[in-house]
This record gives C-alpha cells, structure tokens and sequence, in this order.
C-alpha cells in the first residue's frame, strides 16, 4: 500500500469518527429541541383551546340562564329562534340552538343560522349527556349539567357544548368553530420546528468545532504514529496542557525515545555481528584457499595413497570442500543483510537456463523438465542459478529423484510473472517445519544435526528471489487417495525485474557489475 493511500484511508477514518461526533451531536439537539417544541406546543395548545373553551362556554351558560329562563313551559319555534338569535346578537361567536317541545313527544328545534348549525351537528352522545336528569345531593346541587365536545366537518374544528335549564325548559347546544385556534396552533407548530431545524443545525455546527477541536490532536498523534512506523524514530509531538490527550502524547514521547533508544542498540548489535561474520569471512578465505589447493592434491593422489590414510584424506577433502560452501554462504548473507546486494539483470531463456543449471551439476538424469522454449525473462541470471540450484539440490536431497521442474506464465497484480514448480516424490515436509524451512540454519531432522548442508541454501533462494521483487512457497502435494507424494516449491518472479533493478540502484550487464 502506497503512502498516499494509507493517508487517505486515514483521513476517511477521522472523517468517519467526525461523522459519527457530527450525528451523535445532532440527534442529542434533536432529541431535546422535539422533546421541548412537544411540550411547549401541547401546553399551549391545551391554554389556548381551555381559554376559548371556558370563555365561550361560560358565556353560553349565563346566555341560557338568563334568556331561555324567561321562556315559556311550551314555547313556539319562533319563541326558540327569537331567543337563540338573541343570544348570538351580542357577537358570541357561536351559533346557538334550543330544542323544546310543542306537546309530549314532539319536539320542535330554533337554530339562531340553521344554514350553519343544525341538530344533526350535535353529537348523540352529548344529546344524550344533556338530557340525563341526575339526582340532587349535597355534592350535586343541579340535576342537569353543561357538557361540550370537541368535532370536526369538513375539516375544520368545533367546539359543541350543550345543557338543558332546570323545571322542564329546552335544551340549549352551542357550535363554535376552533379555525382561528387552529391557525393560530399551526402557526406555533411552525415556528416551533423552525426553531427545532436551527437547534439541529446550530449543534451541528458546534458539532463541527467541538470535533475538529478533539480530533486535532488526535490525528496528529496518528500523523507521528506512521511516520514512527516509517522508520522517522525521532518523531516526538509537541505537548501543551494537562488534559488526557496531553497525557496521551507525553506517553506517546516516551514510548517514541525507548523506541529509538533500543533499536539504536539492537542495530548496533546487528552491525557489530554482520562485521564480525564478514571480517572472519574474509579471513577464513585466505587459509581455506590453501586448503583447497592441498585437498585437491591430495584429491588427486588419493589411489596411491595407503589404505589407511585414504578415508582420512576423503574426509579432510569433504569437509574443506563443506567449509569453502559455508564461508561463500556466509558471505552471500552478509551481503544481503547490510544491503549490498545487487540484480546485474540480462534477457535470460529460462529453458536454457533450467537446463544449464543441472547439466553443469550433472544432474540431467535425475531432473524432468517441462518448460517451452523461447520464454525470455529479463533477470539475474547468477541469482536464478543460484535459486534453482538449492530448490532443486534440495528435492533431490530429501526427496530423491526424478524431480520434476515445470514452468509457466501468468497475470500478476503487477504485470506477467514467471512461475517455476520444482516437485519431488519424496515423504514431504512436516506440517511443523513448513513454516519454518526458509529459516536460517533451520533443519528439519534434529537426529541429523550435522548433515551435509549449512541450513543456509533455502534461505539464499528466498532472498535472492525477494531481491528480484518474487518470492518462493513451500508446501506439500497429495496424491488422488489424499496422502502426501511430495514437496512442492513454487518460485514466482516478475518477468522483467528491470524496476526493482531501478529501485536497488542498479541496471543491466553494462551496469554497476557483480556484487563482489
């Protein structure tokens, strides 16, 4: 992952954790502002319904006392209009209407606007409130009371009250309408929600500073952590307050020094070690050299020496011969390690390749090649050898022959790769000891601590497959009843390494040359 993209994916995880402050914020001061618009609009709601209610109800009772009192026991409909319009003469703001009777069981009906109120507007259920006759007691002194209720036609609201005079007089029923109630309750509801919407927006805003305010050092304590992951061991932030963030950083500080501190110490260590197995590299060369000018003599002379002396002379030949691999391996390592290592890149025929490899190493008979001719890859041609000799050593080693090498080509996430499989039919690798084979000095037998190898091959391969931009994996191959018939590695390298080459600083034959 680029740097740029780890910025960004940064800067999306503190937009996210902003959101989250942003709409966290917004639905508390949502929250409360409905929660307060709610019950201020039902408050007066319920002062201004109660207000226009009990004000023109009350009027209405001391209408109904007062006028239809004075009517007759069995009044006329013109006696009950005549009134019902009185009432209303003095603006009420109600329509009235009084129901009486002209004989036993046939009721007659005055409306003061019949085009506006009629008895079908009044609910039965209040019709049926006035006209029950209660019992007089000490806690109810009147055997009729007044009742109202709250209608609506056409939708728009009234307010319908009703009560019948004591001593056998009509019923009386009121109808108000509640529009200008409503428009006004209407107009209170939106500025209510437009004070509810600013609420929402101002805690937005304050949302906005109050997150920008935490996240500040929060994202530069997380610019410090990736330049520290970087490498950048001197990053330190700069601390003022005395808050928990402030506390934050003073440990981040701390954290950052004893970081440096110890890896300073550690690369000191790993510098003074890379020196010492260099410098006795270097050393052990000189007498190894002699060595192996007297071996090969005595190589040479070996049947005509006594009996007694040749395996003597065998094993010094071995073991001069195992020692000169180990001292060239060590070398290798080292270079690896302090970054000397070069890619002297050339167009290579990988069949060719293959095939020079296990000829110069004679081992064509044990070795089946599957690979087409003409697939030229732009590599190292001595790192390559170097890698196909200990993968395929090694399947010879510990899985004996033949050992099959095929090779392919494929699409890879960055360009075509060349794939290369070495196979053998031997027992396969441990499932404790897979992870563990491209391990330094790692060997899977412990009864055969001192076998003929370093513990050093694999590990070449992989570095110098890593240094091509490619890496090597190791697993096992199961047969079609599902038990183990061998190792697989499988080598994948670019097909041209010419930008890693770019990135190591170095370039083709004509180039800086082989590392020495």
């Amino acid at each position: 992952m680029t740097k740029g993209n780890k910025g960004l994916l940064a800067r999306l995880r503190l937009s996210s954790l902003r959101l989250r402050l942003v709409v966290v914020f917004a639905l508390v001061a949502l929250t409360a502002a409905v929660s307060a618009s709610g019950i201020a609009y039902w408050l007066n709601r319920e002062a201004v319904l109660k207000r226009t209610q009990d004000s023109a109800l009350n009027d209405f009772r001391s209408e109904m006392q007062n006028r239809v009192a004075t009517l007759p026991l069995r009044p006329t409909q013109d006696d009950l209009r005549r009134v019902s319009e009185e009432m209303t003469a003095n603006g009420a703001g109600y329509q009235v209407l009084l129901l009486g009777e002209r004989a036993a069981g046939k009721p007659i009906v005055g409306a003061s606007d019949p085009d506006v109120f009629t008895l079908t507007d009044v609910p039965t259920s209040l019709r049926e409130a006035v006209d029950t006759r209660r019992p007089v007691t000490d806690a109810n002194p009147y055997p009729y009371h007044l009742f109202w209720q709250r209608t609506e036609r056409n939708g728009t609201p009234y307010l319908v009250g009703g009560t019948r005079i004591d001593g056998g007089g009509p019923a009386g029923y009121m109808f108000k309408s509640l529009a200008a109630e409503k428009a006004d309750l209407n107009s209170l509801g939106w500025s209510l929600g437009i004070a509810t919407g600013l609420a929402v927006i101002g805690s937005v805003l304050l949302a906005q500073v109050a997150a920008t305010t935490v996240l500040r050092p929060v994202r530069r304590l997380g610019e410090a952590a990736r330049q520290l992951g970087e490498g950048k061991l001197d990053t330190r932030l700069r601390v003022s307050g005395a808050d928990e963030l402030s506390d934050l950083s003073r440990t981040f500080n701390s954290a950052a020094e004893n970081l440096q501190k110890k890896v300073a110490d550690m690369s000191a260590r790993e510098e003074s070690s890379r020196r010492f197995v260099a410098d006795m590299s270097h050393e052990l060369r000189t007498p190894l050299t002699a060595l192996t000018a007297v071996t090969e003599v005595l190589e040479d002379e070996q049947d005509a020496l006594d009996p007694m002396i040749a395996p003597a002379v065998a094993l010094v030949v071995s073991e001069t011969r195992r020692l000169n691999n180990l001292v060239e391996n060590l070398m290798e390592v080292t270079r690896f390690d302090a970054g000397t290592a070069r890619l002297v890149l050339d167009d290579v025929d990988i069949a060719d390749q293959i095939t020079a490899c296990i000829d110069a190493r004679a081992w064509l008979d044990a070795v089946e090649l599957d690979a087409e001719r003409g697939v030229v890859c732009r590599l190292d041609p001595r790192r390559l050898d170097v890698i196909l000799a200990n993968l395929i050593g090694n399947a010879l080693k510990h899985g004996g022959s033949p050992v099959r090498v095929s090779v392919r080509t494929e699409d890879g996430p960055d360009g075509e790769e060349l794939v290369i499989a070495v196979r053998d039919h031997g027992p396969g690798i441990p499932e404790e000891v897979l992870p563990h084979v491209f391990d330094r000095f790692y060997k899977a037998s412990a009864q055969r601590p001192r076998s003929d190898g370093s513990g050093l091959g694999l590990s070449i391969a992989m570095e110098n497959a890593l240094i091509h931009g490619g890496t090597i994996a190791a697993a096992n191959s199961t047969g079609e009843d599902g038990a183990v018939d061998g190792a697989v590695f499988v080598l994948r390298l670019p097909r041209d390494a010419s930008a890693v080459a770019r990135a190591l600083g170095t370039g083709s034959r004509q180039g800086k040359g082989e590392d020495a």
